[in-house]
């Protein structure tokens, strides 16, 4: 459980690297940066886990005179096609494609929602479901791993690339690779753009926790594991097995 924490909304910056790493970063490829200190940036502090291989503010600091640019959305069109590109607090994150548990997880989750909220099968419909939109706020380009839109906030579904109005609900399957990168980039950022709710699933120990947005604090709502049924705010019209998102 992931109770009572601050969550900064800055990167937390790294040991200092290893002689052979520790250099000037200018002219560099940010994104080639990102493959050649995976290996080091993992043995010098793990901070923020293996997405924290593209953390352009710890390189900066490292380079005083000579800071980096802060990421853009042109670094997120430029990563690799096989790797998810995020860029938070002005720091380019990328990571592979979610594993199997992962994947598992988040599909099941909108298909449960998908079809009672969004396509109206059995529920009250009203909601977008969408698996992986791209959402630009402000300057931070987040993915979730799934998110929701009220028609009544959002009545026509847009024709673009990426979504720039927030979610009223987002969900994040946490893997060993993106928990922290989630839990304390991602998760500010959600509150500071008023997303009401926010849901945590871990693959691993089976667990889902719902938070909701209260005077820009998150509140723990409701927790259920393994099998448990699952009615929670703001899909509790309709109850599903959590079991449902386990193979």
């Amino acid at each position: 459980m992931h109770r009572n924490r601050d969550w900064p909304t800055t990167a937390v910056a790294y040991s200092p690297f290893s002689a052979s790493v520790n250099q000037s970063f200018s002219a560099i490829n940010p994104l080639s940066v990102v493959d050649s200190l995976q290996g080091a940036a993992q043995t010098a502090d793990d901070e923020l886990g293996s997405s924290d291989i593209g953390l352009w503010a710890t390189l900066a600091t490292q380079s005083k005179n000579k800071p980096l640019p802060r990421a853009t959305y042109q670094d997120v069109l430029d990563a690799p096609e096989n790797r998810v590109a995020e860029v938070v607090a002005g720091a380019l994150y990328t990571n592979p494609r979610p594993a199997s548990l992962h994947a598992r997880a988040s599909t099941s989750l909108g298909v449960k929602l998908g079809g009672p909220f969004d396509h109206d099968a059995g529920g009250p419909g009203g909601w977008w479901i969408i698996d992986e939109p791209e959402l630009h706020l402000g300057e931070d380009i987040l993915v979730p791993d799934v998110a929701g839109w009220r028609r009544e906030r959002m009545p026509d579904y847009p024709d673009t690339a990426y979504f720039t109005l927030a979610p009223d609900w987002v969900c994040e399957v946490l893997s060993p690779s993106t928990r922290k990168l989630d839990l304390r980039l991602k998760r500010p950022v959600y509150a500071r753009e008023g997303v009401r709710h926010l849901w945590l699933v871990e693959p691993l120990d089976r667990t889902l926790e719902a938070f909701e947005l209260r005077d820009g604090q998150w509140t723990l709502i409701a927790a259920a594991s393994d099998n448990d049924p699952v009615a929670i705010p703001p899909f509790d019209a309709v109850t599903f097995s959590l079991a449902a998102l386990w193979p």
